[in-house]
């Protein structure tokens, strides 16, 4: 008899317990914030820039995102110049320096054409300078 009682009072000792208790509860993903990275273009400054063919032309500025940044894009029209994807690694923010070559381009129109992507691959608005080689 005493150990159906006992058994009895545990019974409703957990049940008692596990009305207080917390229940479990999972994370959901991180949405982010909905919007990609931010891009800003520091050097040249302003947006039509003119230059003299043989001078050292640097574009110059920064990619930046609370998510991280993953990957950050750069185009190039009007000469025959690439340049490779910048791996971000997931930091917040994200420096680069292209250099541009303007030997032998002489009259040409270069638009360079920059945009990041972050972590959870929303991309950002695109930010570019043309720049007129005399």
């Amino acid at each position: 008899m005493i150990p159906g009682r006992v058994f009895r009072w545990v019974a409703l000792a957990v049940l008692v317990g596990c009305g207080t208790r917390d229940r479990l509860t999972f994370p959901s993903e991180n949405p982010g914030d909905g919007a990609g990275p931010i891009t800003e273009i520091t050097r040249p400054a302003t947006h039509d820039t003119a230059v003299t063919e043989g001078d050292l032309l640097i574009i110059q500025g920064r990619t930046y995102d609370q998510d991280g940044v993953d990957t950050v894009y750069a185009a190039v029209g009007g000469v025959s110049q690439g340049f490779a994807p910048i791996l971000g690694q997931g930091k917040d923010t994200v420096d680069f320096a292209l250099q541009l070559s303007t030997i032998g381009n002489s009259g040409a129109t270069v638009i360079v054409q920059i945009f990041g992507v972050d972590l959870l691959g929303q991309q950002g608005a695109i930010v570019s300078r043309q720049i007129h080689i005399e």
